[in-house]
């Protein structure tokens, strides 16, 4: 019996590839284009109803569309006060977008869906490349549909690009490990990859090194002693693409640059390490919204069972128990084959890089949020899709059968028991993936002993695999698709439906919609407010964009805001710099008081505007003694829904 589950070439244990027929070769690329096609169909769809989604760094998206200055850094305006608490390269590309094409969501966002549906297209021909091109399309497709994927390459974090270079990076070892000739280009291209993988989110790139190192170094074609040089310049590339930006950085008198937002000390080596490093593991975050306290971060308690339930599953872990059950069954497939063995390398490479990221997710301390689970997506695509290409190839063995089957069986009840977490959200979904997934896995044990005629053998694989499709992708599917045609914005956003326990997350009251003026405005943003970037101040008035407009002349600020969240809204509304007291929450330590002082005093800034919503603090509370002293020394008026003090007076 054949279905398209079926592999198209020989095993992976055997080498390359055989040739394949033209019509083969046709039908492969024709579903691999489908699948890119209707990737980039679902991701771009509706776009603009996300408007500026994160405004924090919309903004710093704004400035570097303006300025060269603030573009290289990453600031937050155009003026270059303070940077945004990430590196910046995620930045550049969606900047870059904005000079060519004007700043817009929709300069902004296309970007971020393209990568996304470019990670697919990586993951693919990573799976293809030793599996069926039936495996590498389950991959692709798992990745494309994960509700945590769908909501991230439509919205404009760094995630988007991270793990575009992540995927390319597997791609690179995998083509290393094939090769013999070329391996160490290969190697250091991963590396750079990675590197500028770390120029997207910092530490969190490196997560996958032991996965990727491990793959190389166990089945590498070349003889040890090369591999292990191979391994090393694999490394020095790294530092290299990572290591040229935070050198400049770190080198330039800080005088000439903008302060480094998230660190106390105006260091880009403190944040790496501490905030956005080691903080982030032990939860001693100095500075953040944690407190620094060194307890359980926003994703609750610690442990394995932290991405199986609470906020987390709904975005990820629908096929987690699979993908995990499928790293069993790779390395237990490859046996005793040879070092180079696929099959292992491929277990090693994609499961190492879930385990790590896995655990690291499950056991951090620190502040963890649930759409930083985007980073296990690729893995369990690949993973689940190969597991499936070797245990349905040998599914006349009766423990591959079984273990086909315990895993539908398993993946169905996981999925009916995640969407029994919002049981009034489309109550029949959950019976559908049950039932499925109760009949695949029947199909699975009984239609290899039937003794069918080749026609019939056929169509009733093509019934199990559809089976099992709709089983195990239905949920992730509806949950994309509600995902899709729902508004996101600010700092916390969440896919799939909203509910007390499971999913939804911070997703705007009312879709965002721009004005005559060009400007955002939100719905409730879920009560959170501006601290937490669920809207910043909510509903820039017009009155308030022309003030901004019309006085920004001769200043290098048109107004001042404590922290980001408040700052970032008036930015993108009225299109001029506002400084960031503060940084993202108020807690950094820039401007002191003295240094505001003499901002003001030098002429350099012309507004105050009141109700930011930071939570000041930081080194002495600079943001709350900011505006206690402006309270103190100037007179305020409202203009439309804001106060506002005139520095000049």
């Amino acid at each position: 019996m054949t279905t398209l589950l079926d592999p198209v070439e020989v095993s992976p244990r055997s080498g390359p590839p055989a040739l394949t027929t033209h019509f083969t070769i046709g039908r492969d690329k024709v579903l691999y284009g489908g699948l890119l096609v209707l990737t980039a169909i679902a991701y771009l769809w509706g776009l603009s109803r996300n408007g500026y989604a994160n405004e924090y760094y919309a903004a710093a998206v704004q400035a570097g569309s303006t300025s060269w200055k603030a573009w290289f850094f990453g600031s937050l305006d155009a003026s270059s006060f303070i940077t945004v608490d990430k590196t910046p390269a995620a930045l550049w590309v969606m900047g870059l977008s904005g000079r060519i094409f004007g700043f817009g969501t929709w300069s902004m966002l296309v970007p971020e869906a393209l990568m996304g549906v470019a990670s697919v297209g990586f993951v693919y021909v990573s799976v293809r490349r030793w599996f069926s091109a039936n495996a590498a399309l389950l991959a692709g497709a798992i990745l494309a549909l994960t509700p945590v994927a769908v909501l991230m390459f439509r919205f404009n974090n760094p995630d988007a690009l991270l793990i575009l270079l992540l995927c390319a990076g597997a791609w690179a070892v995998t083509r290393a490990i094939d090769s013999d000739r070329h391996a160490a280009r290969w190697m250091m291209l991963a590396g750079a990859f990675v590197g500028f993988g770390f120029l997207a989110k910092m530490l969190q790139a490196f997560l996958i090194l032991p996965a990727f190192g491990l793959a190389y170094l166990i089945a590498g074609r070349p003889a040890l002693g090369k591999r292990i040089l191979h391994s090393v310049l694999a490394l020095v590339s790294l530092v290299v693409s990572a290591g040229w930006w935070i050198a400049i950085v770190e080198l330039m008198p800080a005088s000439a640059r903008p302060y480094i937002g998230g660190s106390q000390n105006n260091s880009i080596l403190e944040l790496t390490l501490g905030y956005n490093g080691l903080g982030r593991l032990n939860g001693n975050e100095t500075g953040s919204v944690g407190g620094g306290t060194g307890g359980p971060g926003w994703g609750g308690a610690t442990g394995l069972q932290r991405l199986f339930g609470g906020e987390f599953a709904s975005q990820i872990a629908w096929l987690l128990p699979a993908a995990i059950l499928a790293t069993v069954v790779l390395v237990v497939a490859a046996g005793k084959a040879s070092r180079t063995d696929r099959t292992r390398a491929f277990a090693v490479l994609w499961g190492g890089w879930l385990v790590v990221t896995g655990l690291t997710f499950s056991y951090m301390q620190g502040i963890i949020h649930s759409y930083y689970m985007i980073a296990l997506a690729p893995a369990i695509g690949a993973l689940v899709g190969a597991a499936m290409s070797v245990l349905w190839r040998r599914r006349s063995e009766w423990l591959p059968r079984a273990t086909l089957a315990g895993g539908v069986l398993l993946t169905g009840g996981w999925g009916f028991a995640l969407l029994n977490q919002t049981p009034s959200w489309q109550p029949w979904l959950r019976w559908v993936v049950l039932l499925t997934g109760v009949l695949g896995a029947g199909a699975v044990m009984i239609l290899p002993d039937l003794k069918l005629r080749r026609t019939a053998a056929r169509r009733a694989g093509v019934l199990a695999g559809i089976l099992l499709a709709v089983s195990a992708l239905s949920g992730p599917a509806a949950y994309s698709v509600d995902t899709i045609s729902s508004a996101h914005a600010g700092a916390l956003p969440s896919a799939g439906p909203s509910n007390g326990g499971m999913g939804g997350g911070l997703r705007m009251g009312t879709p965002p919609r721009q004005n005559g003026n060009g400007f955002t405005r939100r719905g409730d943003g879920g009560g959170v407010g501006g601290f937490l970037g669920g809207g910043g101040i909510s509903g820039v008035s017009s009155e308030l964009i022309t003030l901004l407009r019309t006085g920004s002349e001769g200043y290098t600020w048109a107004a001042a805001a404590v922290t980001a969240n408040g700052a970032a809204p008036l930015q993108i509304a009225s299109g001029e710099p506002v400084l960031a007291i503060g940084g993202f929450n108020g807690t950094d330590p820039a401007p002191s008081l003295a240094e505001f002082q003499e901002l003001v005093a030098q002429g350099k800034i012309h507004y105050f505007v009141g109700g930011g919503g930071g939570m000041g603090g930081g080194r002495g509370g600079t943001s709350i003694e900011i505006a206690a002293w402006v309270a103190e020394n100037f007179q305020s008026r409202t203009v439309g829904n804001a106060t506002v003090y005139d520095l000049t007076n």
